[in-house]
């Protein structure tokens, strides 16, 4: 099952989990004080009684809560896989980018002529630089040597679109065991056993 449906069966697990345990130890607290009220030993025993319960819901919550730590590790870690390939991406593309972006400005110094949108990207990576380059340019294409035309380093270029990794990780198959979870189900005051 992908994580994305996992993770809201053992979310609400634990809310119901938690609601029952609160609901268990108010009647605990009131079978107690009844108990010293009126010394009725029927309290002793649904005191007792509770206890148990309490004990075995406990149990099923941090049994709960054991699998939704791990489904939520695993989630942590998909999710951060993802975002770490993706800027491992970014920072490659950069790189490339800076090369392209190095190579526009020998080529202008050697007084090459490159597309407007070349010269665009360098005076956006740096004003000082383009602003050499365009001098030397200049200069020597005054010299008049034969001058080389260049197509666009950018010319291929098309945008990457990334997923999110909160969603990557929504779509994961949980790779762990899904137990059931067993709660003791507390009605009209009697606790009968049922699997979620």
């Amino acid at each position: 099952m992908k994580i994305c449906e996992v993770r809201p069966t053992y979310s609400e697990n634990r809310r119901m989990l938690t609601e029952q345990l609160r609901s268990l130890t108010k009647q605990k607290e009131k079978a107690e004080t009844a108990l010293r009220v009126t010394r009725d030993e029927k309290y002793s025993e649904e005191i007792a009684s509770l206890e148990l319960s309490i004990n075995d819901t406990q149990k099923a919550f941090e049994e709960n809560q054991e699998v939704l730590d791990s489904i939520n590790e695993q989630w942590a870690n998909v999710a951060n896989m993802e975002s770490a390939k993706q800027q491992a991406d970014a920072a490659e593309e950069d790189g490339k980018n800076k090369v392209k972006i190095m190579t526009v400005f020998r080529r202008m110094c050697h007084g090459d002529i490159v597309p407007l949108k070349d010269e665009k990207k360098l005076m956006e990576f740096n004003k000082k630089m383009y602003a050499m380059a365009k001098n030397m340019q200049t200069m020597a294409q005054q010299l008049d040597k034969e001058r080389k035309k260049h197509k666009s380093l950018w010319e291929d270029e098309e945008k990457k679109e990334y997923a999110d990794p909160a969603e990557v990780a929504d779509n994961t198959e949980y790779a762990g065991f899904l137990p059931d979870i067993d709660m003791p189900e507390v009605q009209n005051g009697e606790l009968e056993e049922t699997s979620e």
